[in-house]
């Protein structure tokens, strides 16, 4: 893990909440699968301290595209230092037919990379927008993606069917406290499966992280029995380790 600097070729509208930033990379970065982030400076100062977690959606040789709110202030040639690369990437079973993604009230940016990847390995993929993420504009995503709208509440049309057809899943909640958020899904997969077998249900978690490589110790999640770094074994935690 280094740090490396990018530029920002250029910046493109993906829909009406977010945009996307078109960075030139050092080649290692290209590297980069579903589940890895970076952390990012737009400044040339220490303000502010922390850097911002950027979440890559799509990679190529030519670089990266990572996925910003639409108020973020990014321009074409800008440079940025970037740190990374941060976590691990998803892990999938061997034998994978249905992929379900979930975004409880925040955009799904942490999700979208995985997408085109599944599908071309004839996943299927349904994407779950619940609450705010609604908002969130599917237009820019590929035709043979399910998207199911939600509420709030976690109420969606045909939850049985969901919750049992799929052979993972994959969810991004709002961070004001992700904890309580994944111990409501939790709570309704119980309700909707009779078992919640391992390697299945997975929290994304997006903590801050001060440091990226584990020195801090502020991004760990008290699993059972132990401890785990989001950035270093993340971001996807399995939700039957995870202390709830």
């Amino acid at each position: 893990m280094r740090e490396t600097q990018a530029i920002i070729e250029r910046v493109s509208r993906a829909n009406d909440t977010h945009q996307h930033v078109h960075l030139t990379v050092d080649e290692s970065l290209t590297q980069l699968r579903a589940g890895q982030s970076l952390l990012a400076r737009t400044t040339q100062t220490w303000d502010p301290y922390l850097r911002e977690q950027w979440w890559p959606v799509s990679v190529s040789s030519g670089g990266i595209v990572v996925e910003q709110p639409a108020t973020a202030r990014v321009e074409p040639g800008q440079v940025v230092s970037l740190f990374g690369v941060i976590g691990q990437p998803y892990r999938y079973r061997r034998t994978l037919r249905n992929v379900l993604l979930i975004a409880h009230n925040t955009a799904p940016t942490p999700l979208i990379m995985a997408i085109p990847q599944l599908l071309s390995n004839t996943v299927s993929v349904t994407l779950l927008l619940l609450g705010a993420a609604k908002d969130y504009g599917t237009q820019h995503l590929p035709a043979e993606l399910e998207i199911i709208q939600g509420e709030d509440d976690l109420q969606w049309p045909g939850r049985v069917t969901t919750v049992g057809w799929a052979d993972q899943v994959f969810a991004v909640v709002d961070d004001d406290d992700e904890l309580a958020h994944f111990a409501a899904l939790w709570a309704l997969f119980r309700e909707l499966r009779a078992d919640i077998p391992a390697n299945y249900l997975f929290g994304v978690f997006r903590p801050a992280l001060p440091c990226g490589i584990g020195a801090c110790g502020s991004c760990i999640i008290r699993t059972k029995g132990d401890q785990t770094l989001v950035c270093g074994s993340g971001p996807a935690i399995d939700l039957t380790t995870v202390s709830l």
